[in-house]
């Protein structure tokens, strides 16, 4: 039975998506793509089987536009097969193959698991129907959310490492979106310049449309999305806690993390971000009204219902002689601290350079207690990616 069909002149992409697919796999050059869906189908064993067909037109402007022909046809005649164009050109071919039916446009350097994930995707998607059953809305990634009762706690801070962090395993499949609607500074401490911001994403019909959401999105050199907040206060007052709760159900679709800073407090469009977060991080520093901020909050969100089942607790800035302890947080807030990060000038100079510490000092200690972090929403492949960066310092 044949569930895919590649249509690629790469070998090594070849068996990254064959390993995707556990070898489920129809493979064609590129001069053995037919004109039209049904010749193609009819290559396979079970056309009724196919599910999927992806195209690696790479450098081949010709084999690109050929396959947004054959998208179109796609479209009206097997609606049912997900068409996908392999390509280093999403930002350039992104209207185009939105136009087309083009259902996703990926990286050819994506690994074996974002493939499998954008697979899976785009089948559960295309069909409606998810593979347990569940309607395809259910469907998504991990949302990560990163909130505190109060600003200047180093939100921002953590929530850039932990999207590089997970950027560094999945370098095409993790979104970092600026939920501080009006002061957001995320795009500054990665050193980016964006064209499109939050304003732009949810002022359109981009925010329901993937192709067209991820050609907005701000591209960092690590290869992680980047959804900036506004440019100016003013904008922030046209975006409402229904557009976000779109956006964010759109973008876990697409992506398999999706890391978000807040805001301090508890505003509307954090509280729509609670609906969609499967993993919350809470963060506050050493001391007093920092830590009954949090225990307001906690209890704040056990009234509300919207405590995810998976809480991470961090302390952030600690050092001593300041009159508080790690044991006084647990006490006041009735829980455990899952993280202590001490003050460290290394983080302000990562901060104030552009450069995540995880990504810039791999191998200092506070990047090494920022990746078991990470390693907790993803621990499969987060630990083999932190050895792969010990091994590259050690050259």
């Amino acid at each position: 039975m044949t569930a895919v069909i590649l249509v690629s002149e790469s070998t090594d992409l070849v068996r990254r998506v064959r390993l995707a697919t556990d070898d489920n796999l129809l493979v064609l050059t590129r001069h053995q793509l037919p004109a039209g869906p049904a010749q193609l189908l009819a290559l396979t064993e079970e056309p009724e089987e196919v599910r999927t067909v992806l195209v690696d037109a790479d450098g081949d402007a010709e084999l690109a536009n050929r396959t947004l022909e054959l998208a179109g046809k796609f479209e009206q005649q097997f609606p049912t097969v997900s068409l996908l164009l392999i390509t280093q050109q999403a930002e350039q071919l992104a209207l185009s193959a939105l136009r087309a039916g083009v259902k996703d446009l990926m990286s050819p350097q994506l690994d074996v698991e974002e493939f499998r994930w954008a697979i899976r995707r785009a089948s559960e998607i295309t069909t409606g129907r998810s593979s347990s059953g569940a309607p395809a809305d259910s469907f998504g990634g991990r949302v990560i959310t990163v909130a505190s009762p109060k600003g200047g706690v180093g939100k921002t801070t953590l929530a850039t490492n932990i999207a590089m962090g997970l950027t560094q395993q999945s370098p095409q499949g993790t979104v970092l979106i600026d939920l501080d609607i009006q002061f957001g500074d995320v795009a500054a401490a990665l050193d980016l310049d964006p064209v499109y911001t939050l304003s732009d994403v949810v002022s359109g019909p981009s925010a329901q449309d993937p192709i067209a959401l991820k050609a907005l999105l701000t591209a960092h050199p690590s290869g992680l999305h980047v959804l900036p907040g506004v440019k100016s206060p003013a904008e922030a007052d046209h975006i409402g806690a229904a557009q976000i709760a779109t956006l964010i159900a759109s973008l876990k679709q697409e992506f398999r993390f999706v890391v978000i800073d807040t805001a301090p407090g508890m505003s509307e469009e954090t509280l729509a971000a609670m609906d969609h977060t499967t993993d919350l991080v809470l963060i506050t520093s050493l001391d007093v009204p920092g830590v009954r901020g949090l225990r307001k909050e906690l209890e704040l969100l056990g009234e509300l219902e919207l405590t995810p089942a998976t809480r991470h607790i961090v302390v952030n800035m600690a050092e001593k002689g300041g009159g508080l302890a790690v044991p006084d947080v647990e006490a006041t807030i009735g829980a455990s601290v899952d993280l202590v990060l001490p003050r460290s000038m290394k983080v302000m100079r990562s901060t104030n350079e552009g450069s995540p510490i995880v990504e810039s000092q791999p191998r200092d200690p506070l990047s090494r207690e920022l990746v078991q972090l990470v390693h907790r929403f993803s621990p499969a492949t987060t630990r083999s990616a932190w050895l792969g960066h010990r091994a590259r310092g050690r050259r």
